[in-house]
């Protein structure tokens, strides 16, 4: 009876050892085995990962060449600080395309991963020294009182520095450049990014600096913000009031001058 127990018994551990190689000394049936694993989409922190998932299809791979501003562009990392680029990632911008990302702000990013873009926009992106020596006027426009610019000088600075490339107010499809005073476009970017664009230039698709429209003429803080005044005057519903011209008419019907 007992040696009966004992060939069942070492029958069984037989059966056990046979059924373990047959698979592979792995995990058994219902057990998945050990590979790469699906990262929880809040603790992913690489930077090339979180902007090619967030930001990319905006400014463009490597911060160049996107349908808005290049974030790539030194001159424009010079102009700006951490501070200024965590708020707007955060927080987004009022009256623009560019929505907020933190989850505090309706987004889908944590605190960590806003950090970790800003920071490695600014290690891609900042290049010390960019602006030395350069004194280019503020990237914010300053506001005196509630009047912003003065559109009537600004067609003029217009005219000056920017109709070679973009054709004169209202000949659309006659410029080299674009026309930047079609309602359409201007419908589409605010007052900050067509300053941001003045000071900083566009250097994914040419578009000069502040210095280099006419060189050795910079444009003076004054020329961008009334400049922007007046391209802002031209905006499909602009107030009666900030649509007058040189000559002291109103801009009348939703035509150009």
């Amino acid at each position: 009876m007992m040696a009966r127990l004992r060939s069942s018994s070492l029958l069984l551990v037989s059966c056990i050892a046979s059924c373990i190689t047959m698979l592979g000394c792995g995990p058994l049936p219902g057990h998945p085995k050990p590979g790469p694993e699906v990262p929880r989409p809040d603790s992913v922190l690489d930077f090339a990962t979180l902007y090619r998932q967030n930001c990319s299809a905006c400014h463009g791979a490597g911060g160049m060449n996107g349908p808005s501003y290049p974030l790539a562009n030194p001159k424009y990392q010079a102009l700006v600080d951490e501070q200024f680029l965590h708020r707007v990632v955060a927080n987004g911008e009022p009256g623009t395309l560019m929505p907020a990302f933190a989850i505090s702000a309706g987004g889908s990013l944590t605190d960590e991963q806003v950090d970790a873009l800003v920071h490695g926009m600014r290690a891609a992106w900042y290049k010390p020294g960019t602006l030395d020596g350069a004194n280019p006027p503020p990237f914010r426009a300053a506001q005196a009182g509630n009047r912003m610019g003065d559109p009537a000088h600004g067609q003029q600075v217009y005219a000056t520095y920017c109709s070679g490339c973009h054709g004169a107010a209202g000949q659309a499809g006659k410029s080299k450049a674009g026309s930047i005073t079609e309602p359409a476009f201007l419908a589409l970017v605010s007052d900050q990014t067509l300053r941001t664009v003045i000071i900083a230039g566009r250097p994914d698709i040419g578009q000069p600096d502040w210095r280099n429209v006419l060189p050795g003429h910079p444009m003076s803080d004054q020329e961008v913000t009334d400049v922007v005044a007046w391209l802002s005057s031209q905006r499909a519903g602009a107030s009666e009031a900030t649509q007058k011209q040189p000559d002291g008419q109103k801009k009348g019907g939703g035509g150009l001058p």
